[in-house]
């Protein structure tokens, strides 16, 4: 079934999605988060002892239900497709970038949206920074841009993400090898089954719709199409519904226990990095996851940046605090972005316009 011929298939796709975000959320995900491409990358990474960061190190079911939800659903609508080939190591320090503007926000594009219907304020505040990468990417697009041409590969090559995406499941499941966190967002997490099974629906009903937020808007701006808005929109609603059921709206900015924070510059500059970088890469986080299990081994490429990113952001403390409650005084500590994160940031964007001006079609 093809969800991305109207804009009412669409919708339903989005709406299925927010429902699983929802039940991620209720079933334990942590607050305001729910589903996160980048903090859940993170949180894997360190699972598999790519940074130390206590807090953060558990490997989630939802990205290996992703990717490999996305993989069956292409294998059996005969999608699937081995490509590879397209500027691999271009594709690998945008991975990388993504993963720094998301930590610098706290929250790639899809908690950024769920952010927005808790009632965060400083999520709206970083959409303004998105929507002004993705139209800087779709200038570079406009004058030329390009990472060349995907070629088709062996049948294999595309599943190697996916086998190994298994493979950390097994592990996770059947030995102690892997790292979990004992506190903090690492510790909260659904049952691992109701995780896995979401990851799996959201990743087919998300290859079916060609679900992307950077994607949505660049489509808007270049194209005044609206279509793939209309999934975003579904999560939106389905969010915002269950917040203010559930009671978890909360407008303003520093609200403790949502893990963000106030710091309004680098909110705008963290989520303007990973739109400008995601259009220059073909796809948001959860595109690039998408692709990954379809068979462009140019996007699992682009996942691996992500984990290497999320492992420099932890190792080398460039990763944002969220605003929290002290425990003994009472008193609400504003959450920051660490200097070495602003100079992070600062180049991810220089280094964005590098690639996204430099980086032109052959006539």
């Amino acid at each position: 079934m093809n969800l991305s011929d109207s804009k009412a298939k669409l919708t339903f796709a989005g709406i299925v999605c927010g429902l699983v975000a929802a039940c991620l959320a209720y079933f334990g995900n942590p607050a305001n988060m729910a589903f996160c491409i980048a903090c859940f990358v993170r949180d894997t990474a360190g699972a598999l002892g790519m940074h130390s960061a206590a807090a953060v190190q558990y490997a989630r079911p939802e990205i290996i239900g992703l990717i490999c939800g996305s993989f069956l659903i292409a294998v059996v609508t005969k999608e699937y497709r081995s490509t590879a080939g397209s500027s691999p190591m271009i594709r690998f320090i945008l991975g990388i970038v993504i993963m720094v503007g998301s930590l610098v926000f706290l929250g790639c594009p899809l908690r950024m949206v769920i952010r927005m219907s808790a009632g965060d304020l400083n999520a709206w505040v970083a959409l303004v920074g998105f929507i002004l990468g993705v139209c800087t990417g779709v200038l570079a697009l406009k004058n030329g841009f390009s990472l060349g041409r995907s070629h088709e590969a062996n049948a294999g090559s595309g599943a190697v993400l996916p086998a190994l995406m298994a493979g950390i499941l097994i592990l996770a499941v059947a030995t102690p090898l892997l790292k979990f966190s004992e506190s903090g967002p690492g510790s909260m997490h659904a049952p691992l089954m109701i995780s896995l099974i979401g990851g799996l629906i959201f990743g087919a009903f998300a290859q079916k719709s060609r679900m992307c937020f950077a994607g949505s808007i660049r489509d808007i701006v270049l194209m005044k199409n609206f279509d793939l808005i209309c999934v975003i929109g579904g999560v939106f609603v389905v969010m915002l519904v269950y917040n203010v059921a559930m009671g978890k709206f909360v407008l303003g900015f520093n609200t403790p226990g949502v893990i963000a924070h106030s710091e309004f510059l680098w909110n705008i500059l963290g989520m303007y990095a990973v739109g400008f970088a995601a259009v220059l890469a073909g796809g948001c986080p959860l595109r690039q996851l998408i692709l990954a299990g379809q068979g462009s081994s140019d996007a699992a490429v682009t996942v691996l940046g992500l984990f290497v990113g999320a492992a420099l952001c932890h190792n080398f403390g460039l990763a944002a605090s969220g605003t929290a409650l002290n425990a003994e005084t009472q008193e609400i500590v504003a959450g920051a972005v660490p200097a070495a994160g602003k100079i992070a940031c600062v180049i991810c964007i220089l280094v964005c316009f590098v690639i996204g001006f430099t980086n032109k079609r052959k006539q």
